[in-house]
């Protein structure tokens, strides 16, 4: 019995027995220590911070390309509505955070990769109660983009339906760090031997997948998304949504709405559409087995995609540089 008694140390010998640590992450900041490190293997957070053992805490994610911010503004206050939903203050204004962002992913030393932002509850205590924590805490974490050509719409991706329950209420609308309902949509799509799956809310309409939004054309090309007030309200989506009515204008859909989507119309639509910040815009070209439209990409979620690929050029409003 003795042999398995572990071994107490101190902290340098905690730290020299540190893995080497993930070479895909790239920089951290955080501000228990108010500063940014990057060196992998000491990228951490507390053991007591009510994210980690409650997942007391919201997040974002977004990418650089080309040196560039895209969209960083609006997930910003999309980050400030979810904390004011929750109740967790800011830990410092959105400007200071926004040049926070700015300085890590320029430590990080790479012109193409993603961000994870995350607000905590704080640190303090190992309970429930969110009152027991200290201040509410800021982590920044720059990693790996995976590889793909933003210049060129990919050829098109599968998708089933899952049998994981749809988020309900508040959890439905807010960014939370808390997705083991996501995480389990994930494994389910490896297990299923397709790309993503998504969920159907209580009245079988779409709802979203692990983590992306939907959206599909009808015959009568009209361009329909689920409510916002029943799915999370994607930044991708929305400017999807916002180009969507630029077509209507010119005639090329004849409606870009939320509207309830059911199976039915799903399973008969021209065109299916996800909408994510690593994906863009990427065409359903197999749904529940069966090809979607014409089994290719459709003339909608092409002019979608271009739309969304200008706004990635140098000189874009919607950017904010970095290198």
């Amino acid at each position: 019995m003795a042999e398995h008694v572990k071994e107490i140390i101190d902290r340098e010998s905690w730290l020299a027995r540190l893995p080497c640590g993930n070479t895909t992450l790239y920089a951290m900041y955080s501000s228990v220590t108010d500063c940014i490190v990057t060196d992998p293997s000491i990228m951490a957070v507390p053991v007591d911070d009510h994210m980690v053992h409650r997942g007391d805490g919201v997040f974002e994610s977004f990418k650089c390309i080309d040196g560039s911010l895209y969209n960083l503004e609006a997930h910003l206050e999309r980050l400030k509505g979810s904390c004011e939903q929750l109740g967790i203050a800011l830990p410092v204004p959105l400007d200071e955070m926004a040049e926070i962002v700015v300085q890590t992913v320029h430590a990080g030393g790479r012109s193409a990769v993603l961000v994870r932002l995350l607000v905590s509850r704080g640190l303090g205590t190992m309970g429930i109660n969110p009152y027991a924590c200290l201040d509410p805490e800021l982590y920044i974490v720059v990693y790996e983009l995976p590889q793909t050509n933003s210049d060129q719409m990919p050829d098109g991706v599968s998708v089933a339906m899952s049998r994981i329950p749809v988020k309900a209420g508040i959890f439905a609308k807010v960014k939370t760090c808390n997705y083991l309902p996501n995480v389990l949509m994930k494994k389910e799509a490896v297990d299923l031997g397709v790309d993503f799956t998504i969920s159907l809310d209580e009245s079988r309409n779409l709802a979203e997948g692990a983590t992306e939004n939907f959206g599909i054309v009808t015959l009568g090309k009209e361009l329909f998304m689920p409510p916002p007030d029943r799915v999370l309200a994607g930044t991708t989506a929305r400017r999807a949504l916002e180009f969507a009515k630029k077509l209507k204008q010119e005639r090329v859909l004849t409606s870009a709405e939320y509207r309830p989507i059911s199976l039915g119309m799903a399973r008969s639509a021209a065109e299916i559409h996800i909408y994510g910040t690593t994906l863009n815009i990427t065409p359903v070209i197999r749904f529940e087995g069966n090809p979607v439209g014409k089994g290719v990409p459709g003339p909608i979620v092409q002019r979608l995609f271009e739309m969304l690929r200008e706004e990635m050029i140098p000189d874009s409003t919607r950017l904010t540089k970095v290198f």
